[in-house]
């Protein structure tokens, strides 16, 4: 869940680190550090516990006018987030201040290394002294033993780039590792070469003219390289400023693929908006429309996709689909279980990820799995994947990031073309999926029963959809001073039924990620069940209550609430005077059929969630022990 960040070229490399870890950071936000080469060659160390903050001063102090580095932010899995166990690691003898001296790598690592404390004993063994609690240190020690091994004529070395000693070393140091790594090195004494290699954790390499960069994902190339190549698993960059050559760990040179990068600075910029997140927030009548663009068929009154890898025909013979996600993705998921079951009568069964992995439930012939997710780097969501590829399933993804491992292992899928969501709490990634399911629904009921007419009313309420969702951002205003009313409460139930149920459950996660107050989303109906011991007057309850055919049934238990004095805010329609008698706050939104209500109201939640937690003082875009993009299980 780290980001990295590596430069070779003709510019000076601590200060394009230190802005690519800045784009990186909500990877990772418990410490920071970079690695440079001195002018001697030397490998000079930066690096400190906390935000990023502290280490720009550090480098503004001091540190070498070098044209090549790594830095790293993280994101603790092993060791607390100390100065100590802050990236870069330095193999070799000696200390971390002494590393220009006798150091001869410095790597970043992103993953977990399963079998650390095996290599750890037996590098101790050799003599290496280990100086934090990582498991990363260990990849350090071992590339330098493979390269003392190496120089001395151990391994086989040729004039070739890829067979370099300090390739070699790499190459044999990852073969002696399980588990993942996005891993870079730099050694002392080759002031242009930096060394990258992955599995399971991505990296990416953006080519410019005399300089390449490399990183956990593209935001940091925005604005400095226009062509970037995706690294693929088991997969070694030998990289200089002019010079990529890409092999295989074990199989030698392989030919990659350069590909033009669309993504400018102002995408990974927060163009005039306090937040990412509010940014992110207002983007969705435009992310909405590009979920859809090119994907609604008024000829065949039904949804087009490209990118299945599955005909028709197989598609006609699914009888039964499982959708599987974590967090965000997986309240997506529940949307989506109901919308494909009433539109396609298909069953629909959804899993948590990091359950369905380990639970080998019996899956029958003429299954299909849907993989959700936002970065597609989801380590509990890729290993779904993989299990039910390996039962012989086909496997579909649905996805924001092009060239992310989930989208490359997966049989096809569907990107969301979201942009970068850099927020850690999703925003526009959630309402871009329900969009996704929503189209999937409109395919899967075509292929099956729905009428032509039926399918031509389904796209024309998709078409609306942008517009509605732009009038529930004008409501931002009196969901601000809703938030001042109730931003010192300490616990929120978020209640809702049918299609709101999900919304609920996505409504009380987005507020317990960023203001860190306790919140519980429930089946409105469910409320009666237990949840109602909560209610007092210092617990408000979110009502999703919309005009719809529940309606009425979620009045009663809004009543029920407000018997016990249980303060209301309700999401409501328009001009609903009954809700207004009966809930204290009201946030209307624009009508919509029940099965896309959930997305418009998607937006007042999101912006309840973040004006509460600004109000309290909560660092909104990096909330605590959280990260974007969970590369461990």
């Amino acid at each position: 869940m780290c980001g990295i960040v590596g430069y070779v070229g003709f510019r000076r490399a601590a200060d394009l680190i230190v802005e690519g870890l800045r784009r990186l950071e909500y990877r990772g936000y418990d410490s920071a550090g970079l690695a440079v080469l001195d002018e001697e060659g030397g490998i000079e160390i930066r690096k400190a516990a906390g935000r990023l903050s502290r280490l720009e001063s550090l480098v503004r102090e001091h540190t070498p006018d070098a044209s090549i580095g790594i830095g790293h932010t993280r994101w603790a899995t092993h060791g607390a987030p100390t100065d100590g166990n802050a990236h870069p690691h330095v193999g070799g003898c000696g200390t971390v201040a002494a590393a220009a001296a006798s150091g001869s790598v410095a790597i970043v690592h992103n993953g977990v290394i399963e079998n650390f404390r095996g290599l750890k004993t037996g590098l101790e063994a050799e003599g290496y002294v280990f100086r934090s609690e990582t498991d990363s240190e260990v990849i350090a020690h071992l590339i330098d033993s493979c390269l003392r091994r190496a120089l001395a004529g151990g391994s086989r070395v040729t004039d070739e780039p890829a067979d370099s000693p300090w390739v070699v070393a790499v190459r044999e140091a990852i073969a002696q590792l399980r588990g993942t790594y996005g891993l870079l090195a730099i050694f002392a004494g080759c002031p242009d070469l930096l060394v990258a290699a992955r599995l399971g954790s991505p990296l990416v390499v953006g080519v410019g003219d005399g300089e390449h960069f490399i990183a956990s994902d593209a935001s940091p190339l925005a604005g400095h390289a226009d062509r970037i190549v995706y690294l693929a698993d088991h997969e070694v960059a030998v990289v200089t400023s002019d010079t990529l050559r890409v092999i295989h760990r074990d199989a030698g040179r392989v030919e990659h693929s350069v590909l033009p990068l669309d993504l400018s600075a102002a995408d990974v910029g927060m163009n005039g908006f306090s937040h990412f997140m509010l940014k992110e927030i207002h983007e969705q009548p435009e992310t909405i429309r590009a979920a859809m663009r090119g994907r609604l068929s008024r000829d065949d009154a039904t949804a087009v996709f490209g990118g299945l890898n599955l005909t028709p025909a197989q598609l006609q013979h699914v009888n039964r689909i499982v959708l599987t996600g974590c967090g965000t993705s997986w309240h997506a998921a529940l949307f989506g279980e109901y919308l494909i079951e009433e539109f396609a009568r298909l069953p629909v069964e959804v899993e948590y990820a990091s359950e369905l992995r380990y639970r080998n439930p019996p899956i029958d012939e003429g299954t299909l799995l849907f993989a959700i997710t936002q970065s597609g780097e989801t380590a509990d969501t890729l290993a779904a994947l993989r299990e039910l590829k390996r039962k012989g399933h086909p496997t579909l993804a649905i996805c924001n990031v092009v060239g992310s491992t989930i989208a490359t292992e997966a049989d096809g899928g569907i990107y969301l073309h979201a942009g970068p969501e850099i927020g850690v709490a999703s925003t526009k990634a959630f309402t871009s999926q329900c969009v996704v399911l929503a189209l999937l629904a409109l395919y899967f009921g075509r292929l099956r029963h729905m009428s032509y007419e039926k399918g031509l009313d389904f796209i024309a309420a998709l078409e609306r959809l942008p517009d509605l969702v732009a009038q529930a951002l004008e409501s931002e205003p009196v969901i601000r001073t809703i938030a001042e009313k109730y931003r010192n409460a300490s616990t929120f139930l978020y209640l809702g039924r049918q299609y709101n149920f999900p919304l609920a459950l996505e409504g009380a996660l987005k507020l317990k990620e960023i203001s860190y107050i306790h919140a519980e989303g429930y089946p409105a109906a469910e409320m009666k069940h237990g949840p109602i011991a909560l209610v007092d007057p210092l617990t408000p309850s979110v009502f999703l209550i919309p005009q719809g055919a529940v309606y009425d049934k979620v009045i009663l238990n809004l009543e029920e609430i407000k018997a016990r004095k249980g303060p209301v805010i309700a999401v409501a329609s328009p001009g609903d005077d009954r809700v207004r008698e009966l809930a204290d706050d009201v946030i209307e939104v624009p009508d919509a059929p029940d099965f896309l209500q959930p997305i418009v109201e998607a937006i007042p939640l999101q912006l309840l969630a973040y004006h509460i937690a600004v109000l309290r003082g909560c660092d909104v875009d990096k909330p605590r022990n959280l990260a974007k993009s969970v590369t461990v299980e």
